[in-house]
């Protein structure tokens, strides 16, 4: 248990003064559950579950996040803060920072929800590292909170976000940006389609069509496909993939009109 949290710190950047705190931020509850059940009491080593840290670790991130993008990017409006934030914290990136780190090798399960694959469940992942963080913000304040989202939540996410943003698009939530972008090009309207599912309940894997249905008629040509956890994720997937192929074909064709210009000219 030792070397495995001793791993995670190196990772975390951080030695705990008091690890009981980053054992109860990776307690999921139904460790907890599984200890009153089978010892008529919570576990001394565990205190409990890691829900509280998380409370915590959620206020304490939103604080952190909201204080280094108003130091970096003072010419942003509130509103630019608050849809950037809103995408550094949010459950899908979270889940991502947490599986920088291998997060889920470290939780602590039941046995029951181990075998059903709850370490690798996205808002599990999330919320247990919104936990961890209001451990390092009780153990060691502000700083070492700082430092961890800097390197992980913040890094290299922000100024491609700042980019998008810049670019008038519809910031992370792509079905959004590609309704806007064939609306202005009154090309017609995004249709999404399911056309598979796979997967037990708790590891669903979504497929799922986007099409363009001109002003009349029937849903016509596909513009792509994408994947997810859920539908709404897959339908994510889909809509950033044709706006990618959108933006390509729109900076190709854009290149060969200047082309074509330039040879009318000589």
């Amino acid at each position: 248990m030792q070397t495995a949290l001793a791993a995670l710190e190196i990772a975390l950047g951080y030695g705990f003064a008091n690890p009981g705190l980053l054992l109860r931020a990776l307690t999921h509850r139904s460790l907890a559950n599984q200890r009153v059940l089978e010892d008529g009491k919570i576990g001394a080593e565990s205190e409990g579950d890691n829900e509280r840290l998380e409370f915590l670790g959620d206020a304490v991130l939103g604080l952190v996040v909201g204080e280094a993008l108003f130091l970096l990017h003072p010419e942003w409006s509130e509103g630019e803060l608050t849809r950037v934030r809103a995408q550094l914290v949010s459950r899908q990136h979270m889940a991502e920072v947490a599986a920088q780190i291998d997060l889920g090798d470290h939780l602590r399960l039941s046995r029951g929800e181990d075998r059903s694959g709850l370490r690798r469940k996205s808002t599990v992942l999330s919320n247990t590292m919104e936990a961890v963080i209001g451990a390092l913000f009780l153990d060691g304040g502000l700083e070492p909170v700082r430092a961890f989202t800097q390197r992980y939540v913040i890094g290299d996410v922000v100024e491609h976000l700042a980019q998008e943003l810049r670019s008038g698009a519809a910031l992370g939530n792509y079905k959004s940006a590609l309704q806007e972008l064939l609306q202005a090009a009154r090309a017609g309207t995004p249709i999404y389609k399911v056309k598979s599912e796979s997967g037990p309940d708790h590891h669903k894997r979504f497929l799922v069509e986007v099409r363009l249905k001109p002003a009349q008629g029937e849903p016509g040509k596909a513009l792509a496909r994408g994947i997810g956890s859920t539908k709404k994720d897959a339908e994510q997937d889909a809509a950033r993939r044709a706006l990618a192929q959108l933006t390509a074909a729109e900076v190709s064709n854009g290149a060969l009109i200047a082309q074509k210009e330039e040879q009318a000219k000589q």
